[in-house]
């Protein structure tokens, strides 16, 4: 074989025991024994090591160096672009902090989840501030002298950097906070009153994951404490979460999860099990997971079919008709959990955590303080104080999972669908009928061509300026969220 196939055979066997490793980080928050939480973390441990070990292995550098770079096609090329990437990441962290990290964050997640059902960050906060230590430890190796952040943020949107977000979430704060004032000085449309049984909203969550195109084929759908999707190529499995009082949290979780999943799904076949062959950033993979929750799952012309779908499950649930129903799954009101915010309102729960992180990375703010950070933060910015910590500081798995870095792209993939969907509603005149009838597959099939298919072969901003036609503005969103709400509130 030459360099280049024993190159990515190696790689075929890499891409392959990260799949094992990710399954046994879903089987921990979906089926794992309560019990086997400390065994767990030795093993992905183990595993991590193994990893670490192979994409630092010197045998990556001698066939990086055989390999006539020029003499390769343009999928070619990615496929280096990705593995010198990784190759050259993990020759700045030592093993030893590989394996801490994997162990560290997995013992973590148990106790965070204990933690947030007791409403105490107390007993959270000494793992955190472990968990804060061994990433500030990786950043500072993998920037070289450059800015920690930035170092930690490449790992989920290569390039991206900061400042630049800082600058993009800086234009997007002032029009989102008075677009929300706005609307919140009229009167708030009615919500749903329960209870909605468990069975009825998971039988109606697989029936939109189905209407979204989601092969269950080549996944399924549990329930986890906060719904992520894992996996690619034939395997991608989902979670979501059920509330009696709130139908909406599971449906929408579902929908957004199956963004998520189906970009991996949706990924050209020859790309399985090599550095294509997943998203190419979480930013790009939030724009999925976006666009398909809300620019189409929370449109007038969707939410008109799901209204029937609603009646169908549930039989008459108190909501006239089917305006009324697109108000309510649209209404803006206050509440404190980013995950079942509005439309509106999301993107300030992400400024909040990426002010917070980015302090926590820096040492500016300690893990001591972050509570009452949070609390005087949130109070600032919303207007009513948290009243407890599971609907603040404990809400979400992220930092748990050492994910430091990773919640700008939530704001970033929203920026990103708000360009898509300009290029999409350009691209099927007829997507409103479509949707209408419960029928995705004009937007899903644009995706997928356009975006889903390529995986990893161009670059995240490349992806966007190629299916969207421009380079990534945050106008466009800016522009569909004042045009929906202000119809919806008669502004």
């Amino acid at each position: 074989m030459s360099a280049f196939e024993e190159l990515m055979a190696f790689q075929r066997d890499t891409e392959a025991l990260a799949g094992v490793a990710g399954r046994l980080g879903w089987d921990q928050e979906t089926m794992m024994p309560r019990g086997s939480a400390d065994q767990r973390s030795e093993e992905l441990a183990a595993m991590e090591g193994v990893l670490h070990q192979r994409r630092n292995s010197p045998r990556i550098g001698e066939w990086l160096a055989a390999i006539d770079h020029d003499a390769l096609d343009a999928v070619g090329k990615a496929h280096l672009r990705h593995i010198r990437r990784s190759f050259e990441r993990a020759q700045k962290i030592p093993e030893a902090l590989a394996s801490a990290l994997a162990r560290k964050t997995s013992q973590s997640h148990v106790i965070w989840a204990q933690a947030r059902a007791d409403d105490d960050f107390a007993a959270f906060a000494p793992t955190l501030a472990e968990v804060i230590a061994l990433r500030q430890e990786e950043g500072a190796a993998l920037a070289d002298g450059g800015d920690v952040y930035d170092a930690l943020i490449d790992d989920y949107e290569p390039q991206a950097k900061a400042s630049d977000l800082a600058a993009m979430f800086g234009a997007l704060r002032p029009r989102l906070v008075a677009l929300r004032e706005a609307v919140l000085a009229q009167p708030v449309p009615a919500g749903l009153e329960g209870p909605f049984d468990e069975s009825g909203q998971m039988k109606l969550a697989r029936a939109c994951a189905k209407a979204f195109g989601y092969d269950f084929k080549r996944g399924r759908v549990d329930k986890a404490v906060h719904p992520f999707s894992s996996g690619s190529g034939d395997d991608v499995r989902i979670t979501t979460r059920t509330n009696p009082l709130d139908p909406f949290n599971c449906l929408y979780s579902t929908i957004h999860e199956v963004g998520h999943a189906c970009y991996e799904q949706n990924i050209d076949a020859a790309y399985r099990l090599t550095p294509l062959g997943q998203g190419v950033s979480m930013g790009v993979h939030e724009s999925q997971s976006r666009i398909y929750e809300n620019q189409l799952g929370r449109s007038r012309a969707f939410t008109g079919w799901l209204y029937g779908q609603m009646r169908d499950t549930f039989g008459d649930f108190g909501v006239a008709d089917e305006d009324a129903f697109y108000a309510a799954v649209n209404r803006v009101h206050n509440g404190y959990i980013r995950t079942e915010s509005d439309e509106l309102q999301y993107n300030l729960h992400v400024l909040l955590r990426f002010d917070l992180e980015r302090a926590l990375i820096s040492g500016d703010l300690a893990v001591s303080d972050l509570e009452s950070a949070w609390n005087d933060r949130f109070e600032a910015d919303f207007g009513f104080a948290v009243d407890k910590p599971s609907n603040g500081v404990l809400q979400d798995v992220h930092w748990s999972a050492g994910l430091f870095g990773y919640f700008p792209t939530y704001s970033l993939g929203n920026v990103y669908a708000g360009c898509l969907y300009q290029a999409l509603r350009s691209a099927v005149p007829t997507l409103d009928d479509q949707l209408a009838q419960g029928d995705t597959s004009g937007a899903t099939a644009w995706l997928r061509d356009n975006l889903q298919t390529h995986g990893g072969l161009y670059t995240p901003r490349e992806v966007i300026e190629r299916a969207s036609g421009a380079a990534p503005s945050e106008a466009p969103l800016l522009d569909y969220l004042d045009e929906k709400f202000t119809g919806l509130y008669g502004l």
